[in-house]
């Protein structure tokens, strides 16, 4: 697997390995940043919170993810936002992360409402161009087995 940099990024490799289209899906799935504290940290929540099991999680690091990522007229290489695919529709930015709490329940579910923020796909611009200055880089840690299981590629 490569990073965005170009660099090998030896991590997260799921036991999956299919390119289904995901209108056949039989799960919603989450595109992200594997790198980054915040988005990794956000996969990692919603493993823990998603307990019906819905979503599947890819790195944009991953083949399959820079292609949902192409699909979805991202640039891979810069990979700004988290992709929510829940329900046949893709979302980003803020929209995304209100689409992922609209499938939790409670108390996680009224975080939805943070769509309509008037400043949120602003604000998280904002934070996403300068998450490596404000956290780091993660180096990516082998995830506990039952995310493992849920992650594709």
């Amino acid at each position: 697997m490569r990073r965005m940099d170009g660099g090998v990024f030896p991590c997260w490799i799921g036991d999956m390995d299919r390119k289904d289209d995901m209108r056949q899906a039989p799960h919603d799935l989450i595109v992200f940043d594997a790198a980054c504290v915040f988005c990794s940290g956000f996969a990692r929540f919603m493993h823990r919170h998603d307990h019906a099991g819905r979503f599947r999680f890819v790195t944009a690091q991953s083949a399959f993810g820079q292609a949902l990522c192409l699909r979805h007229g991202l640039d891979p290489m810069a990979m700004t936002t988290n992709i929510v695919i829940a329900g046949g529709a893709a979302h980003v930015k803020m929209r995304a992360f209100a689409a992922a709490m609209a499938a939790l329940g409670p108390p996680w579910r009224w975080l939805r409402l943070m769509r309509y923020l008037p400043a949120g796909d602003w604000l998280y611009d904002r934070i996403a161009r300068n998450r490596y200055r404000i956290a780091g880089r993660r180096d990516c840690a082998v995830p506990l087995p039952d995310l493992r299981a849920r992650l594709i590629e």
